[in-house]
């Protein structure tokens, strides 16, 4: 197996060279990078990440906590995520806490006892920040986000704005409303954007809070029972799928009985029947800038929190048509 030695003399360079350009440590020139990255390729060098953790006290591991595996929007950002990181040499340890409080608390004890150099996190909710703040690594959360931390997340209250300005342009006055659970950030903003761009030209005359998921509350299903709204718009596309669900068994068809619209754009979006207008979250994005700031962190501890907000756009589809008012 090649070593840090024969990678170095291969290009007629120190060791030190060649560590500081796998590293990304020291003055190495962008064009020595690629050398020693295609060198590395082309001689099938793997480095001993264990001796370099206790030689340097750094693992090139990363933590990512995420709420919710069986929501394909988080698999997708995972997915990013860890193609982001291993351009930069970076392994991500997952761990998925299945929206349970507990599970998030044993995701925070494993990155401590995994001693990553870094965590990018979505929290289940605002209970998370004492966790956070037990951490000894920097931290960024993606797509919900907290005061006083590094943030990276889409243009939620946009996008809630988007899907109100769209159904006014379709010609619905009655709305109905599956807020997501408002404990947290990216739910809040979703539902003010939408309030805010449907004053004075929308009726919402039914809303129910929900979990982020296609398991509806029996609340919710009263209430899409007795609407007489001719659209309903979901906090995600999980609670749309969920609401066309139950909006089938009731035989209202949609869209020639109730439109039906959601946030996130899942693969699903595209899939089921009728298609479902959404609003598309740049998951890819999402990940770029996650990455970007936590290896930023990690490089310097005394960076000012920030936050990075990327943008939104409306995906029309089959599921929300346009009214005739006569």
């Amino acid at each position: 197996m090649a070593t840090l030695k024969d990678i170095a003399k291969e290009l007629g360079v120190s060791v030190a060279t060649v560590s500081y350009a796998l590293t990304g440590r020291g003055s190495v020139s962008p064009a020595m990078r690629d050398k020693v990255l295609a060198t590395v390729e082309r001689l099938g060098y793997q480095p001993n990440r264990k001796a370099q953790a206790m030689r340097t006290g750094i693992t090139r591991c990363i933590g990512l906590i995420i709420p919710d595996l069986t929501n394909p929007f988080f698999p997708q950002l995972a997915q990013k995520i860890e193609f982001e990181a291993r351009a930069v040499g970076l392994s991500v340890f997952v761990v998925d806490c299945q929206n349970q409080a507990v599970h998030e608390e044993e995701g925070l004890n494993l990155m401590e006892q995994q001693q990553v150099d870094g965590v990018i996190w979505c929290p289940t909710g605002n209970r998370s920040t004492q966790r956070l703040a037990r951490l000894r690594c920097p931290v960024v959360l993606v797509d919900r986000p907290l005061p006083g931390f590094d943030a990276v997340h889409s243009d939620y209250r946009a996008g809630g704005q988007l899907l109100a300005q769209h159904a006014i342009e379709l010609g619905h006055r009655t709305v109905g409303l599956l807020s997501g659970p408002q404990e947290t950030e990216s739910a809040r903003l979703r539902r003010a954007g939408f309030v805010e761009a449907a004053a004075g030209r929308l009726d919402i005359q039914w809303e129910e809070e929900v979990p982020f998921s296609s398991e509806l509350s029996p609340a919710a299903r009263q209430a899409l029972a007795a609407s007489k709204a001719s659209l309903v718009v979901a906090a995600n596309d999980l609670i749309a799928v969920g609401a066309l669900d139950e909006l089938r068994s009731l035989g209202k068809r949609v869209p020639e009985d109730v439109s039906l619209m959601g946030f996130d754009d899942i693969p699903w979006s595209a899939l089921i029947t009728p298609s479902l207008t959404t609003i598309r979250q740049p998951i890819a994005a999402l990940a770029h800038e996650a990455l970007s700031l936590l290896t930023a962190k990690m490089l310097d501890r005394n960076r000012p929190v920030s936050t990075r907000v990327v943008g939104v756009s409306l995906v029309e589809r089959n599921s929300a048509i346009a009214l005739n008012h006569g």
